[in-house]
């Protein structure tokens, strides 16, 4: 089940940025963070495929949504300029990220080559 993230939740379940300088990764298992609008086209085309990925990795990953509009500090912190921009935070290293919709595909891909997970 994808999970939208406030400021307080993202420092709990991904990275806290107030008490690390340092990348210090909080979850339990490797995640994706979607920063989105609601008003952009584009986040809304990845969404569904979001959803599937969600179901199919389910237990093996963390899917989040970060809202861009309503948490404004977070998107700031990461230096967002486009949406959709999609992080893939493994549970050791650094994460990465992505810019725009990408295809189911390339997102698998970036689950096994980045996190280091398989289906």
């Amino acid at each position: 089940m994808i999970e939208f993230l406030t400021k307080d939740t993202f420092k709990e379940k991904v990275f806290n940025f107030e008490k690390n300088k340092e990348w210090k990764f909080e979850g339990d298992k490797p995640c994706m963070i979607d920063f989105y609008a609601d008003w952009c086209g584009p986040c809304r085309a990845v969404a569904p495929i979001l959803e599937e990925l969600s179901s199919e990795y389910d237990g093996k990953i963390n899917i989040y949504k970060v809202d861009t509009e309503a948490e404004q500090e977070l998107a700031a912190m990461f230096g967002i300029q486009s949406i959709p921009s999609l992080l893939f935070v493994p549970s050791e290293g650094q994460p990465q990220m992505a810019m725009g919709a990408l295809p189911k595909d390339s997102l698998k891909k970036a689950f096994k080559d980045v996190l280091g997970i398989d289906e």
